[in-house]
């Protein structure tokens, strides 16, 4: 479903926001995407709405697939950032790949026209359905966490008469310096099998007959704005790519995961250059493919969360501004203390207050943002910014509350490619206790 923005495409177009060609920005003192005024959308497909922008969306998987421009590598987008079907057929005819990390990843990435043998498999819990299902589509590698799923795996490709083309997901315990729920390659973390110990590993996987040892991964963690932990991290993989070599143990890629961070308030993300100017000169000479695992860094600032102010409530301590997105449409402030800019999408009459803005769920928790200087009023509507990554994806029925919709603008073309749920479908899969007999 589409449709046109006002004037027929005769909107003046936005100027840059970030660091890509067009996306969101103000034209005649109204906050658009591209071409298309937030207020318009908000009018023809309510509040709250996800909206995000193709161009940012294609700009910054083409920008991040170009920095390694004359390396053999593919781009294998972590689709848990943002697993909507319109943005995975974006990427897939951009030619990404996929890492996904269950069953019903994989599903999308089929139902949304991906290559099967484009898609890594991470995760530490891979139940036997899901490896038959992925050895039965032919993916291109397992990330193997531990040895007990490497056990599982091999028992599961020996049953199929198939082998498994395994990558083993090395921890090497390098701090990204970043929230500790997105910390993923210190030796405490669940994730990964222990630098110490991956040589061993390898030495068993490549005597299995039902396992096809082809590459090495790693992934420290999310949202990483210093380049110098992937840096370490990368020379350890190295060194113990290497010590395979000599041990006869040849790989055929080297995947380098993802995690690069992006802006939300006023952070220093690492710079795409900078990043392939670190890994070009650690890898000079190399004959691997290079494999990466971007996600934040390719949806997070093509997203926008817009949601209408329903109650303003003044207090003595605190003044509030109660929206109809709440934490299950936005988790991450309650469960990160993440920051999210918050801004009109018109300017609205008289003075800042300071605010917090928060959602109608029954949570002391559900918070948007605290403490926040904005000139607001009931009925203005707000776009939370850099929306586009673990948001919706992350979004919940809390409160029998229905999941928002989503749109993708192009241009002056709005399309809305998920609609919203109703309240209908959220007891659809349940029945009530049949009718007890009294004796």
């Amino acid at each position: 479903m589409s449709s046109a923005g006002p004037g027929g495409g005769a909107a003046a177009k936005p100027q840059t926001w970030g660091d890509h060609a067009t996306g969101f920005a103000r034209v005649d003192d109204e906050l658009c995407a591209e071409c298309v005024p937030l207020s318009v959308l908000a009018e023809r497909f309510g509040t709250p709405c996800y909206v995000y922008s193709r161009a940012m969306l294609a700009s910054a998987y083409e920008r991040f697939d170009a920095a390694f421009a004359g390396l053999p590598h593919l781009v294998c987008y972590a689709m848990k950032a943002n697993p909507s079907l319109a943005i995975l057929d974006l990427f897939a005819q951009l030619g990404a790949g996929f890492d996904i990390v269950s069953g019903g990843e994989l599903e999308r990435v089929a139902a949304a026209g991906g290559d099967a043998r484009k898609v890594v498999f991470s995760g530490i819990g891979k139940s036997d359905a899901e490896m038959e299902a992925a050895l039965a589509a032919g993916i291109l590698c397992f990330n193997v966490e531990s040895a007990g799923e490497l056990d599982h795996l091999a028992a599961v490709a020996a049953r199929m008469g198939k082998q498994a083309p395994i990558s083993f997901r090395v921890n090497p315990d390098v701090d990204p310096l970043t929230h500790p729920y997105i910390s993923t390659g210190l030796k405490q973390s669940k994730f990964g099998v222990a630098f110490d110990e991956a040589h061993a590993l390898y030495r068993k996987a490549a005597r299995l007959p039902s396992i096809a040892v082809r590459g090495i991964d790693m992934h420290i963690g999310s949202q990483i704005t210093d380049l110098a932990p992937y840096r370490e991290a990368a020379a350890r993989m190295l060194s113990l790519v290497d010590a395979l070599a000599v041990d006869g143990i040849v790989l055929d890629h080297i995947d380098f995961g993802g995690g690069l961070g992006i802006r939300y308030r006023d952070e220093a993300p690492i710079a795409l250059d900078d990043y392939a100017a670190m890994l070009r000169a650690l890898c000079a000479g190399r004959r691997e493919r290079l494999l990466f695992e971007p996600g934040r860094r390719l949806v997070g600032e093509a997203g926008v969360l817009l949601t209408r102010v329903r109650v303003v409530k003044p207090g003595a301590t605190r003044n509030f501004a109660v929206v109809d997105a709440a934490m299950n449409d936005l988790i991450r402030p309650s469960l990160y203390d993440a920051w999210h800019a918050i801004e009109p999408v018109r300017p609205s009459v008289g003075a800042a207050t300071r605010w917090d803005i928060v959602g109608p769920i029954c949570e002391s928790g559900d918070f948007l943002a605290l403490d926040r200087d904005l000139a607001i009023a009931e009925g203005d509507l707000l776009a939370v910014r850099a929306a586009g990554a673990y948001a919706m994806a992350m979004s919940s029925n809390y409160n029998a509350r229905p999941r928002a919709c989503e749109v993708i603008v192009d241009g002056d073309v709005a399309h809305l490619v998920r609609r919203r749920e109703t309240l209908a479908e959220l007891h659809a899969l349940e029945t009530r206790l049949p009718t007890r007999t009294l004796r």
